[in-house]
């Protein structure tokens, strides 16, 4: 059993160690502290009172989709989970979940695999009616040969397959979308929501991811610990658009201005520093779905009734561009409150142009595709 220590390296006594299991509980991505490690499961009578949830991992079988839903069947508040995949996954969706159904906690997990053949809204009744969060790390990767529009018409039609089934079996649900690109994607799906007459603040991009490594990247400049420091990440979820605001975190703010831009672009480009070191056999499934899970944690401890903040991509005026990424608060219906994005320094500003340049040609990819369906 294990719990995180402020010093890492400080072994703690047998008594002091049952006396923080005993305080922390079952900590383990609970929005208030997401980074402590899990203890045992709750008893039957404890999880009874908390588990409310049910929860679906579209593309459940794939490398982010697994450990995502593992990390969401340990989620306290959670009682079901939905593993979904297609039928030609290289890991069935009922292999997924009989597998987690051996871990020792309550909730219930259910594999489904649908038919890419066949419209996903006719076979997702039972694996999506009930849902309170649809978390979405599906679509394909970029392959060598395939241009950025490839990619999008390729992965729009596989997240609307999926958007039209929740629209019709879930349409309450907040919908966390992982499908690149993000910035096109969520557009397109939330003005699609829109044109059924659905809450578009329902449909979100999900870019914890970006804040995740900058508080690492900090950490490690600093010699603090990742748990203290929480860096806003504004703007979108690609390249330059990824804009962290180190000036608004008091730790990162220590950090001397002439390494900022670097430590910027390294938060950018995290995710061709981690398909290098994989030598292109793979790319940021772990740490996208810790990310995710952080994510979709922190939506269901709004949910429950607790107003809970996550930074996260979904349609905005809080600059002029109609999608954004800034400050979320989540509530027992969702989206409680979009936050504007605080002051900036005079780099922060420059690169805030930049952002929203590139942004608003990649929300407009988007916006064409809603409109032509």
């Amino acid at each position: 059993q294990e719990f995180w220590l402020k010093s890492p390296a400080e072994k703690p006594s047998s008594q002091f160690q049952s006396m923080a299991i005993s305080i922390l509980g079952r900590q383990f991505l609970r929005a208030s502290a997401p980074r402590f490690v899990a203890a045992r499961p709750l008893g039957a009578a404890a999880f009874a009172s908390k588990a409310q949830f049910k929860v679906c991992v579209s593309g459940g079988a794939g490398g982010i989709g697994q450990p995502l839903t593992m990390l969401m069947a340990m989620n306290d508040s959670v009682k079901e989970v939905s593993v979904q995949d297609v039928s030609m996954a290289a890991v069935p969706p009922a292999g997924v979940a009989a597998d987690l159904g051996h871990l020792e906690y309550p909730s219930k997990v259910v594999g489904y695999a649908i038919d890419p053949s066949k419209p996903a809204v006719d076979q997702l009744e039972e694996c999506l009616t009930g849902c309170h969060l649809v978390l979405v790390p599906a679509g394909v990767p970029r392959k060598p040969g395939m241009t950025r529009d490839d990619l999008f018409n390729i992965n729009a039609g596989i997240a609307k397959g999926l958007v039209d089934a929740c629209a019709k079996y879930c349409p309450d649900a907040v919908i966390g979308l992982i499908v690149n690109p993000v910035n096109s994607i969520v557009p397109a799906m939330a003005e699609i929501y829109k044109k059924k007459g659905l809450d578009h603040m329902k449909i979100i991009g999900v870019t914890s991811l970006d804040i995740v490594r900058a508080n690492k990247f900090v950490a490690e400049i600093t010699g603090e610990s990742p748990a203290d420091v929480e860096v806003p990440v504004i703007g979108g979820h690609a390249g330059v658009t990824i804009m962290p605001v180190f000036s608004q975190d008091k730790i990162a703010a220590t950090i001397p201005a002439d390494k900022i831009p670097a430590l910027d672009t390294r938060t950018q480009d995290g995710g061709t520093e981690v398909v290098e070191a994989k030598a292109g056999k793979g790319s940021a499934t772990l740490s996208m779905a810790y990310s995710g899970a952080r994510f979709g944690s922190k939506v269901l401890a709004g949910l429950a009734g607790t107003p809970t903040d996550e930074y996260c991509y979904l349609a905005s005026s809080v600059t002029e561009l109609p999608y954004f990424s800034s400050k979320v608060t989540f509530g027992p219906g969702g989206v409680k409150e979009v936050h504007g994005i605080g002051t900036l320094n005079s780099y922060e500003q420059n690169r805030l142009e930049e952002a929203k340049a590139q942004l608003k040609k990649e929300i407009e990819k988007g916006l064409e595709y809603a409109a032509s369906c």
